[in-house]
């Protein structure tokens, strides 16, 4: 039995029952390829079902502002895919009438959908042979033909999708992508992979030449970077009514859209003595300097390609201040939940005890 034949009976015996595999509804499949970039299966399903609750139709979607967006998707990262995920269902409610285009060029097109998520979705919904490229997939085909060319490199990626046009169930592409997506997540795994009760084990290259654990092969990795934020959590107490200053993050940097503290981004983290003596210090509050009445320990959160260092000093005002720019805004503690919140902040809030 071939590989593609050897694949596809795999899969039909040992598929996880998930929701999207029980549509061809493009809307469905589009929303969980989105949520499932960069995201485990059992951390992105939840978010599916909810998305899929309270938007049912891609026109539901659409029709919210894009900070409900994003507070629904809060926690789940890389925050971009949320306002890409807003934008194209504005797109396709308005431009195509609510009707998902069916090829794989014309997907291609949207805000957000690259060429994994366009030949996902015209093959598993419009029966277009469109091999997906994922990182399950880059692994089993690198390993059943012991390809060594870097796969992060377009040579790499080129010669797999080469194999890949070739291997591709042309009556039935959607099965045969599912197939070698769920392949790689169950079976050829990056650690540990079942390599001696591997159906495919007679076709394997990298198994018969002792190669499994080094492929796939990856060039050098883009050097993480780390920043340093030292957060400001500014109380404004009216009568018995406990206000918190917050700021928008805006385009061009981490957490577009969400909410953070006043802050001040420096080469390390600030004491509270340090913070007093630099000149952003005074900038950010551009009046009589308050007092920071506490500071936390040292918080560190993980992003693919920086490392965020934070501290939050605490201060009390009696009155509304003026900070720099003038770009921040008071909500109330009640209110804080409803607002679409980094999980660095959300975990902070947690923590003192604002958020539950």
């Amino acid at each position: 039995m071939g590989i593609t034949e050897s694949l596809i009976q795999w899969y039909e015996r040992n598929k996880r029952d998930l929701p999207w595999r029980n549509t061809h509804d493009p809307y469905k499949i589009w929303l969980s390829e989105i949520i499932l970039q960069q995201t485990r299966v059992d951390q992105g399903l939840n978010y599916y079902t909810r998305f899929v609750e309270r938007y049912a139709k891609v026109n539901d979607l659409a029709a919210v502002n894009e900070e409900e967006v994003l507070k629904l998707w809060q926690g789940l990262g890389y925050y971009s895919r949320a306002r890409n995920l807003h934008h194209t269902a504005k797109i396709v409610a308005t431009k195509f009438n609510c009707v998902f285009p069916d090829t794989y060029n014309e997907l291609l097109q949207l805000k957000g959908v690259g060429p994994y998520t366009a030949a996902a979705i015209s093959s598993i919904c419009f029966g277009e042979p469109r091999p997906v490229v994922d990182g399950n997939v880059l692994r089993v085909i690198s390993r059943l033909f012991a390809i060594t060319d870097p796969v992060n490199e377009t040579a790499g990626k080129t010669r797999i999708e080469e194999v890949l046009t070739t291997l591709i169930d042309k009556s039935n592409p959607g099965t045969f992508n599912q197939a070698v997506m769920e392949f790689g997540a169950l079976f050829c795994k990056p650690k540990n992979p079942s390599c001696k009760s591997c159906p495919l084990q007679a076709n394997c290259q990298a198994w018969s030449i002792g190669l499994v654990s080094k492929l796939p092969h990856k060039s050098n990795q883009v050097k993480q970077k780390k920043r340093y934020f030292n957060y400001f959590l500014i109380n404004f107490y009216r009568e018995d009514q406990r206000l918190i200053y917050f700021h928008k993050r805006k385009a061009k940097d981490i957490w577009q859209g969400l909410y953070d503290f006043p802050l001040i981004e420096s080469a390390k983290l600030f004491s509270a003595k340090d913070v007093l003596q630099t000149e952003s210090w005074k900038n950010l509050f551009m009046e009589t300097l308050p007092v920071i009445s506490s500071s936390s320990r040292s918080y560190i959160h993980q992003l693919t390609h920086r490392q965020i260092n934070a501290r939050f000093f605490v201060i009390d005002v009696e009155r509304e201040i003026i900070l720099e720019d003038n770009d921040f805004i008071l909500v109330d503690e009640n209110d804080i939940q409803k607002l679409p919140l980094p999980r660095l902040i959300d975990k902070y809030l947690k923590d003192v005890g604002i958020l539950r």
